[in-house]
């Protein structure tokens, strides 16, 4: 264990999340960053067979409830505390031993913030609530929070009607970002994405009309233009006290989906105008708790734009582990139990690759990327890399995702050869008619 950091073994952690992602590498990282502590971790997950339950890191796993109600999450979660808690030693005061919880996606965030009041004081959590992450989380009032801030952030339009959608992309210039303001609503397998790109009028017509099925508002965005060097990303822990001392900025070196998706290869790199804006937002919310924003820069103007705003760890939350381990996800159970959090160390030039992805992005955008930043023939600056999922401490769960990951590609490849087949059947499509007229309404102007 780091000798600059004394962690409270005798406090379990369980990792909460209710989306259906077998391919979260955050989950694995959470477990592996907190296992290898001594920290007893167990996990709350879409499903028992899920590769992150072949870490030797993790305890024990239960399968999310089939509802994501905040009630039902809670009453799993005392019903799996009693398990742990009758499998381990008394605490030798006689007092019961707390719980920390982790929730690693927006929906366990939000019910575990609601449901704070009632879960205390057997479960540690941050002091946040469910407004408070509602006006970051949700991409509308996200929006609305840069707006009265100040701070930039695409130029979002709010449509009410498929009509209006149209006119409103038109006058945002196609292409446009479209995003689900609640993505955790998306019901599962439906075929929706919580933020796409749409290049046509009918695009964006037929996007709309599946509102009610999404079950929250869709946005138009301006997309800013993508290129190297331009995405950025931040991710802190701000205690109970409003402190930040764990938080570190990073550059998107590749994407999944290119120019729009998750970081599939990331590298810890100073950027003090990016870590400024993050930890001034998080100061102005009163925000507490684990935090991942990400910016893109705008040529034009070389403001960074706020992109999104996660209140749980992002997924490539492990990039930013120190020389002595320290990540936000570690910082957090120090916290929490009352243990001081160390100053976090800087380890410019880090890299963190996720492979699944990674190898996504180079097979359909091969171009080259920079070799080195922050760091390129100066002694003393970090070289290493973590995977997300190879681990020589760990093997097991890069294994388990590799045979998962080749059933999802072929089962992929087969639904686009049969929507090729029978595009081809159909005949050709109709061109849409002409553009509407530009409209300016519902608009959120940042400045």
């Amino acid at each position: 264990m780091p000798r600059r950091q004394s962690f409270d073994t005798r406090v379990p952690t369980v990792l909460v999340r209710l989306d259906r992602n077998p391919f979260h590498h955050g989950t694995l990282g959470a477990a592996r960053s907190l296992g290898r502590a001594g920290i007893p971790v167990h996990a709350v997950i879409e499903s028992g067979t899920s590769p992150v339950t072949r870490s030797r890191y993790l305890r024990s796993a239960r399968a999310s409830p089939g509802e994501t109600s905040d009630t039902e999450l809670a009453a799993l979660l005392h019903r799996y505390a009693d398990e742990i808690v009758n499998g381990t030693s008394p605490a030798p005061d006689g007092a019961s031993t707390p719980l920390l919880v982790l929730p690693l996606d927006d929906v366990s965030a939000l019910g575990l913030a609601r449901r704070r009041a009632e879960l205390s004081p057997r479960f540690l959590l941050p002091e946040q609530t469910e407004e408070q992450l509602l006006r970051v989380a949700d991409k509308a009032e996200l929006a609305e929070t840069c707006a009265s801030l100040g701070l930039p952030h695409p130029r979002t339009e709010l449509p009410t009607g498929a009509d209006e959608a149209a006119a409103m992309a038109w006058s945002l210039g196609l292409p446009v970002v479209a995003k689900w303001s609640r993505p955790w609503l998306l019901p599962a397998g439906g075929g929706l994405r919580s933020t796409s790109i749409v290049r046509s009028l009918a695009e964006v017509r037929e996007l709309y009309a599946r509102a009610p099925e999404a079950g929250s508002r869709l946005l138009l965005q301006e997309l800013l233009p993508a290129g190297r060097d331009l995405d950025w990303f931040f991710h802190g822990y701000v205690d109970a006290n409003g402190g930040c001392s764990t938080g570190a900025t990073g550059c998107k070196e590749r994407s999944w989906p290119d120019g729009a998706g998750l970081t599939a290869v990331g590298r810890w790199t100073a950027n003090p105008a990016v870590e400024r804006a993050a930890r001034e937002l998080c100061g102005a919310l009163g925000f507490r708790g684990v935090c991942d924003l990400d910016f893109r820069m705008n040529r034009a103007t070389g403001a960074y734009h706020l992109l999104d705003f996660n209140p749980r760890p992002g997924a490539q939350f492990r990039l930013f582990a120190d020389a002595d381990g320290l990540d936000v996800v570690r910082a957090l159970h120090l916290d929490l139990t009352g243990r001081p959090v160390p100053p976090h160390s800087p380890a410019y030039g880090r890299r963190f690759v996720v492979e699944n992805y990674a190898a996504l992005s180079l097979l359909t955008s091969p171009r080259r990327r920079p070799a080195d930043r922050d760091g390129a023939g100066v002694e003393g600056m970090s070289r290493r890399t973590e995977y997300a999922w190879c681990a020589a401490d760990d093997p097991a769960p890069a294994l388990a995702m590799g045979l998962v990951w080749l059933g999802h590609l072929l089962r992929r490849a087969v639904a686009s050869a049969r929507r090729f087949l029978g595009s081809r059947r159909a005949g050709p499509a109709i061109s849409p008619s002409a553009p509407p007229a530009r409209s300016s309404s519902h608009q959120l102007t940042p400045r």
